[in-house]
């Protein structure tokens, strides 16, 4: 009997339905292809393989999924846990109620023969009953305990490879990684493979990428991608590489909001480069940041902040004391806050959020205050400061001010930072802490800028009601970065007929 298959459709790419993962395959899969899926359970196989279902009965495209490992009512709370529906999916449980009924063994075949051919037929005939699109196979671990040994199991995949190509559709097979170590014959069948990895970490929630391992005839972006399993499904997010992001902008120098400040640092803050602000806790790095982004904010640019130790509203209090009031910039949209938990946060997330805000807000300047939560929440993340070097480079071609913070160990005396990050940054500005005349007084110094001459003046700043005050070069003073100076001349203290206000 022939069977009518719709013909081959124009479009010879097929979307996944997965946000981020077509953007990494190159604009999506290859049509009337077989693919493996493969990861540990729980890596988030069959929510990917129902977006990529649901993302076809959006395009009209007919979808079945068949199931071996699952039934079709725990498909159905899966989905409705996402907010899905599953209305329009044909569902086909390969393994029913007649399948478990001891009366229906015999005796004269050995059992793994007879199921693995019912199987096979079972799949070929709901194939052409429904005449899909799109297909979700779940999962071949249980083909592979049927055929009992890698030889059967190879011919029943080559045999449903072949029928399912010859009927126009794009399947996914759904795999739990539960073969020996090293076997690899499923890799070199299908048409291209996605690996699904779960890492559970000391603290905090379990991070997991994804990896396109093969995929033929297709340009795909290598590499592991970070991606979230949540309520609403997969979300991929890309591996930023810088070398494909450039753009035109002015070379031109942007103001600090204190004149002083921007003398010291060689006329203000150049777009397309990143400032360091180091120092130890409690010395005013924070408030310069906020300074820097409230002039931004003043000149009708963008800003956005991720604030990874401090408390948006305590941010919000103290910055307002000290006549910075970012509310109003806040509510209008113009500034975008971020408190970020980084124990929560993979760096590929934590990198697509900010591209996000560059792309699609056009922010022109970017703070993260600061490095040492990003940094040392994820100590297991390998090649973290890779990551990091990629974003710097990013938002520098794409002109973006970016100011980082970083905190150091010690107040007075011996100050240190848990990581170095020197070679990273354009400019370096470099808070002290000293004592004076019985008080505990705040020194500034830029050490290093790429793109301009700077002062190498030491110079003392103070945080005031009006923001941060800058004053002269405390020439009469040596050993201020030591944090215990002498005093050799006349030049007074900021603030000596004034009271000082901490920040």
């Amino acid at each position: 009997m022939s069977v009518d298959f719709p013909p081959p459709m124009s479009d010879p790419r097929v979307a996944t339905g997965v946000p981020g993962l077509d953007e990494i395959l190159g604009g999506g899969l290859t049509r009337d292809r077989i693919y493996l899926v493969e990861g540990t359970p729980g890596s988030g196989k069959t929510t990917l393989a129902l977006q990529f279902l649901l993302k076809g009965r959006e395009l009209g495209e007919s979808g079945l999924y068949i199931t071996l490992s699952e039934t079709e009512i725990e498909l159905r709370a899966a989905a409705a846990s996402h907010g899905w529906s599953l209305d329009g999916i044909s569902l086909f449980e390969l393994v029913s109620e007649e399948g478990l009924d001891p009366d229906s063994e015999q005796s004269v075949l050995h059992p793994s023969d007879v199921e693995l051919g019912e199987t096979t037929r079972g799949v070929m005939r709901m194939v052409e009953e429904t005449k899909p699109m799109r297909v979700v196979f779940d999962s071949l671990s249980e083909m592979r305990l049927l055929a009992q040994n890698p030889l059967r199991h190879r011919r029943q995949i080559l045999a449903l490879k072949h029928f399912f190509v010859t009927r126009n559709c794009t399947v996914l097979l759904l795999d739990d990684q539960t073969a020996e170590d090293g076997d690899l014959q499923l890799h070199s069948i299908a048409h291209g493979v996605i690996s699904l990895q779960r890492t559970p970490q000391e603290y905090g929630s379990q991070r997991r990428r994804l990896e396109v391992v093969k995929m033929r005839g297709v340009k795909y972006r290598g590499g592991f991608h970070d991606f979230e399993l949540d309520t609403g499904g997969v979300t991929v997010f890309e591996r930023l590489v810088a070398a494909r992001h450039h753009t035109v902008f002015p070379q031109e120098k942007v103001s600090t909001g204190t004149p002083r400040l921007d003398a010291l640092i060689g006329g203000g803050l150049s777009r397309g480069t990143n400032t360091l602000i180091s120092g130890p806790s409690g010395v005013g790095k924070t408030t310069t940041a906020v300074r820097c982004a409230l002039s931004g904010l003043e000149r009708g640019e963008k800003v956005a902040y991720y604030l990874f130790d401090e408390g948006l509203p305590t941010l919000l209090a103290r910055s307002k004391i000290l006549g910075m009031d970012l509310q109003p910039f806040l509510d209008s949209g113009q500034l975008l806050i971020r408190a970020v938990d980084p124990a929560e946060l993979s760096p590929g997330e934590f990198a697509f959020h900010v591209r996000n805000a560059v792309e699609s807000m056009d922010a022109r300047m970017v703070v993260i205050d600061s490095l040492n939560a990003y940094l040392q929440a994820m100590p297991g993340q390998k090649f973290l400061l890779l990551q990091m070097h990629e974003l710097l480079t990013y938002l520098n071609q794409q002109g973006v001010v970016t100011l980082l913070i970083l905190g150091q160990h010690g107040f007075i005396g011996e100050v240190r930072s848990d990581v170095d990050l020197s070679y990273l940054s354009d400019s370096i500005l470099l808070f002290r802490f000293f004592e004076a005349a019985g008080s505990v007084r705040t020194a500034i110094s830029v050490v290093k800028s790429r793109t301009s001459e700077h002062e190498k003046t030491i110079r003392e700043i103070r945080l005031t009601t009006n923001g941060i005050e800058v004053g002269e070069a405390l020439s009469d003073f040596q050993g201020v970065m030591s944090g215990l100076p002498s005093y050799e001349g006349k030049i007074p203290m900021l603030g000596a007929e004034r009271s000082r206000v901490d920040g």
